[in-house]
């Protein structure tokens, strides 16, 4: 019995560092598919889709694509928070900025579907305070433009949780006071 224990614990030990690097990978999403541009035609992993190539990206460049359905989702939020575009501020603000992942520790749950009902995507989705409407972009100094996809219970007043894929990049960023203003 002591036998299949120390089996059990020294495997553990070997295989728990390659299953804890496996969890902190990057993976391209459904939703976030990587597209290539050759010859003026749009190739979606690595079939030719076709579609007219916008001038602004140059050819064979790699760029994350979001999943149709998250603009259309984003679309119907504007209608619903009309409201709120109307009084939104404007010029630039400091805000405090944390990350987070869609983990379940953090969210609850772990299908990565935000409040406003589209999927996280690195680089892109911001959980907002409650008065920024879903679908509102803000411009973080520093870090690029970001889109109001989700909410928080801790976010409120001028905080802002960008989110991170992995829980490494979550933690380095921390937690920074920077400049940002709203792209309309």
């Amino acid at each position: 019995m002591r036998t299949i224990i120390a089996l059990v614990f020294l495997m553990a030990i070997i295989l728990l560092p390659k299953v804890t690097l496996a969890n902190q990978s990057k993976a391209v999403t459904d939703e976030a598919l990587k597209f290539k541009i050759k010859n003026n035609i749009v190739y979606i992993q690595d079939i030719p889709v076709g579609y007219k190539v916008p001038k602004e990206i140059k050819k064979e460049e790699t760029v994350l694509v979001s999943d149709p359905r998250d603009e259309k989702i984003l679309t119907i939020w504007k209608n619903k928070q009309d409201n709120q575009w109307k009084s939104l501020r404007q010029g630039k603000f400091v805000i405090n900025a944390s990350a987070y992942t869609a983990a379940a520790d953090e969210c609850g749950k772990s299908d990565g579907i935000t409040a406003s009902g589209v999927k996280v995507q690195e680089k892109r989705t911001l959980a907002c305070p409650p008065q920024y409407p879903f679908g509102a972009k803000v411009k973080i100094q520093g870090l690029g433009t970001y889109t109001c996809e989700d909410r928080g219970g801790a976010i409120k007043g001028n905080k802002f949780d960008i989110y991170m894929q992995t829980k490494s990049e979550a933690f380095a960023f921390g937690r920074r006071n920077l400049e940002a203003e709203l792209v309309l």
